[in-house]
């Protein structure tokens, strides 16, 4: 079901034959677009915070997942992490501890091994839980969420997971002062999420935008979207719904 590709950064990713996509951005590399398109986005936003829950969607190779811990231990992060993510393919996570990581995963290869084997990790400060199953009915049980990595594939595939009713249950779950951080960049997606609440925001780490979304107005280094105006430019544009 999945083909193995080595991206530009020399990190490797898997080429999915169920929905004819990459895992990740293959000119960005996997690691590299881990790290400039979700982890630093959020922890600069959370820069000071002790605790952070973050819901990694979806787990996949765990790419996102681990690069937050590598972040972490790296910077000597005095912050204690949750991370929650579903993923519905077991065999993946099974497959995933004689996955060829990069470099930088290799002292944290003790966590790859107890996420494929047991499904999650408990460590000092970090702690891991994978759900296998149905993404949105898992999401249904989570509250108090600072974090969203919004990493599915995309809503061409993978429509559920980019609907008006699914960001609207993200809303739900998060807390006042969370950031959603996303690859997505359409209108019809960042529509979805501003039907269900979020400020849409506009950055540029690499060469490709990117999207950050919150509950709340904020001055932050980011261009801020109207989507009203945006909408009102583009008559043909239309959130998804389920």
């Amino acid at each position: 079901m999945n083909e193995l590709i080595t991206t530009e950064d020399g990190s490797n990713t898997f080429f999915s034959k169920k929905y004819n996509q990459p895992f990740h951005d293959l000119k960005t590399g996997a690691i590299k677009e881990s790290f400039t398109k979700h982890v630093i986005p959020a922890f600069e936003f959370h820069k000071g915070k002790k605790h952070l829950r973050i819901l990694d969607i979806c787990f996949g190779i765990g790419y996102n997942t681990l690069s937050t811990i590598y972040y972490i231990l790296k910077n000597n992060l005095n912050v204690s992490v949750e991370i929650f993510s579903p993923e519905f393919d077991l065999e993946l996570i099974k497959s995933l501890e004689k996955f060829e990581y990069p470099i930088e995963f290799h002292s944290i290869n003790h966590i790859i091994k107890a996420l494929s084997k047991d499904l999650e990790y408990e460590g000092k400060n970090i702690k891991v839980k994978l759900f296998i199953g149905d993404a949105r009915e898992y999401i249904q049980t989570l509250e108090n969420i600072d974090i969203v990595y919004q990493d599915a594939f995309s809503s061409e595939v993978n429509k559920e997971l980019w609907t008006v009713e699914y960001f609207k249950d993200i809303y739900t779950l998060c807390k006042e002062d969370s950031i959603i951080t996303t690859y997505a960049v359409s209108t019809n997606i960042r529509l979805s999420m501003s039907t269900a609440g979020f400020e849409i925001y506009e950055i540029k780490p690499i060469k490709k935008k990117q999207t950050l979304g919150f509950k709340t107005k904020q001055n932050i280094e980011a261009k801020y979207i109207d989507m009203e105006l945006k909408q009102q430019r583009n008559k043909e544009a239309k959130a998804i719904y389920d």
